[in-house]
């Protein structure tokens, strides 16, 4: 009996289970849980934060930043339609409605005039995706609510402040003065 035990000794004896710890199978639970929400997670509350209520429109006042309660994640289209994305510097297409920023004018994309126009019409399409990005924003009626393509016309805000006239302050438009100019 005493062989025995000596030659048991040598052996590896696993270590006594525990209770209450955390098993491998319950640590390959966690695992595929927090993959899952992290890859699904994002997708998850974006659709939480989408109101199911119509778009709002403030008519008249200056705004402030509590009240800008819209906000999509905006991709480029060009031309076709689209759910939440730029077609341009001053339209964009927003939960399936093509909008035209009423109070500027930007160079052409499609069908550019010249290639200097071409080159700034990128530019503010490119700068109107990054600002409608850059978070929450309000839609503003102007004088007439859409123009001869059907497009919606508004003004842009967040915090008060016009989108358009940002994109005229830094170059990449003009304010609207009811046509179009040459870029060229």
């Amino acid at each position: 009996m005493a062989g025995a035990r000596r030659a048991d000794a040598g052996r590896f004896r696993p270590p006594p289970r525990r209770r209450g710890g955390i098993t491998a199978l319950s640590l390959a639970y966690m695992l595929c849980l927090s993959l899952l929400l992290g890859w699904y997670g994002p997708g998850w509350l974006v659709q939480l934060n989408k109101p199911s209520i119509p778009i709002p429109l403030a008519n008249t006042g200056i705004q402030s930043a509590a009240a800008d309660s819209l906000a999509a994640d905006f991709g480029f289209c060009h031309r076709g339609g689209g759910t939440n994305c730029v077609v341009d510097g001053d339209t964009f297409w927003f939960r399936g409605e093509k909008i035209r920023i009423a109070d500027i004018d930007t160079p052409e994309t499609h069908g550019p005039a010249c290639a200097t126009e071409g080159a700034l019409g990128a530019r503010a399409t490119q700068r109107l995706q990054a600002l409608m990005n850059a978070g929450r924003f309000s839609l503003k009626s102007g004088d007439r609510d859409s123009d001869r393509y059907g497009r919606a016309l508004r003004i842009v805000t967040r915090g008060g402040q016009s989108i358009g006239e940002q994109l005229v302050a830094e170059g990449l438009a003009r304010p609207w003065d009811g046509r179009r100019h040459p870029w060229c």
